[in-house]
């Protein structure tokens, strides 16, 4: 049997900006808590103050919106087919986004660059 870590920093850190990552990444199942970790970004952006975790609020609510818009481009393009492979690319970039920026969150260090369309 292994005997249970010393280090208090070992294990999964439910911090604010993990929050938003799951519930984000769970509307890929469940629907509606995409939005409702958009709500907690913009009320935890604003106890924040500059910490790590601004940058982390900043990124989320950037790629809810980003995606909302390219999700209204892509359901109109689907009527000539182009638009259901965007939806699927918009998907990849949302997983991807959220899940750099869990990791991210998870070591407590800022997201480099919160305001970048790319990752």
């Amino acid at each position: 049997m292994s005997e249970p870590s010393n280090n208090p920093t070992a294990g999964f850190d439910l911090n604010h900006p993990t929050i938003v990552a799951l519930l984000y990444l769970s509307s890929f199942i469940v629907g509606i808590t995409g939005i409702i970790g958009l709500v907690l970004a913009y009320v935890w952006r604003g106890e924040a103050a500059g910490g790590w975790e601004a940058s982390h609020y900043t990124f989320h609510i950037r790629t809810f919106w980003i995606a909302v818009i390219a999700g209204i481009v892509c359901a109109i393009l689907s009527l000539i087919l182009i638009g259901l492979f965007g939806f699927l690319l918009v998907g990849i970039w949302v997983i991807v986004r959220t899940v750099l920026a869990l990791l991210a969150a998870q070591k407590k260090q800022p997201v480099p660059n919160p305001e970048s369309l790319i990752w």
